[in-house]
């Protein structure tokens, strides 16, 4: 938690709030991919990319 912290202090401090939507976009395809790595539904997340 103290690196979302230090990152959102980062980001407020320098105004790069433009970077917020690409974590976001980031932290969900990695969250998507991890979780499907192993289910059924692998090859057809895989064929997006």
């Amino acid at each position: 938690m103290d690196f979302v912290a230090e990152l959102w202090r980062f980001m407020r401090a320098r105004k790069k709030f433009w970077l917020l939507p690409m974590i976001v976009v980031f932290a969900i395809v990695g969250a998507l991919l991890v979780t499907t790595q192993s289910s059924a539904l692998a090859p057809f997340i895989y064929a997006l990319f």
